[in-house]
């Protein structure tokens, strides 16, 4: 699939800003045999004083940018070319959990991909009795087949809702609430995965969505999406799921970047020398071009 990505965040400032600095996240990534990002731009209104662009420890795109003039607010545009074609899971050939756990031990990486990074407890998702209770009844032979049937009970059991939570809320705190964002679903799913002993970690970028038959598609609707990648062994090695969707990453999700958790993914973080609070916005259109 061929996608042109419009991505637009909008901040107001309460009182404006004598300065700031901040690190982005928002522009996909070329990944080897999955993803590849023909052209790509991205814009600061006000232009920052200062910019640097760089690749974060996972490999990450990142932009970090500093203002030293007064602003009221930030308006970051971004627009990309991205062509997507996962290759099919095919079969099944993960261990079991035992196994699994034999296979882990023999990874002598420390490299930004190794599995070690994505089984410690994290920020947003830390290893909850709760939450691996309940992960614990989707054990389903090969861990594969358990990471399929968690995503599919998260998606089942809990419900969206975009105004039960927050960036801020942890996996334990959604998983009481049983409802949530896809944020929360993916914290919920990787703290039950690591819980069990499979490392997880979090996937932020962007999904098609697709209008219902005979509706106009809106424009600016959509916003970032998130999801789980898991590593299922030696040979089955990193698959990624969709607990939102129940399903499994498809060719209509575009990957902006990988981390244990939001916290190192967020579109955007920093500092800001200013009073009082903040309001944001965010809009992206994800749109399919014919080849």
């Amino acid at each position: 699939m061929l996608y042109d990505i419009k991505l637009h965040l909008h901040y107001d400032y309460a009182a404006a800003a004598g300065g700031g600095r901040h690190q982005v996240r928002v522009m996909p990534q070329t990944i080897a045999g999955v993803q590849r990002v023909i052209a790509a731009s991205l814009s600061f209104q006000p232009k920052p004083a200062e910019r640097a662009d760089f690749s974060d420890f996972f490999g990450n795109n990142v932009t970090s940018i500093a203002f030293r003039d007064a602003h009221d607010t930030l308006d970051i545009r971004m627009s990309a070319r991205v062509s997507v074609s996962r290759p099919d899971p095919g079969l099944d050939v993960s261990p079991d959990i035992s196994g699994l756990k034999s296979e882990l031990d023999l990874v002598r990486s420390l490299s930004p991909a190794a599995p070690h990074h994505f089984l410690a407890a994290s920020d947003h998702a830390a290893i909850d009795a709760a939450i691996t209770a309940y992960a614990r009844e989707s054990l389903a032979g090969s861990a594969v087949a358990t990471a399929v049937d968690l995503c599919n009970r998260i998606h089942r059991d809990f419900t969206y809702d975009g105004k039960a939570t927050t960036v801020q809320t942890r996996a334990s705190d959604a998983f009481a609430l049983k409802r949530g964002v896809c944020q929360d679903f993916s914290h919920i799913m990787i703290a039950g995965l690591r819980g069990l002993g499979i490392p997880a970690g979090y996937v932020s970028g962007f999904l098609r969505t697709i209008p219902p038959k005979g509706k106009p598609r809106l424009e600016g609707a959509d916003a970032m999406h998130a999801w789980v990648k898991a590593w299922c062994g030696r040979d089955a090695g990193w698959q990624e799921f969709d607990p939102t969707n129940g399903m499994r990453a498809s060719n209509d999700h575009i990957t902006v970047g990988y981390g244990r958790d939001y916290s190192d993914v967020a579109p955007i973080v920093g500092v800001l020398k200013t009073t009082g609070g903040q309001a944001g916005e965010q809009a992206v259109d994800v749109i399919p071009v014919a080849a």
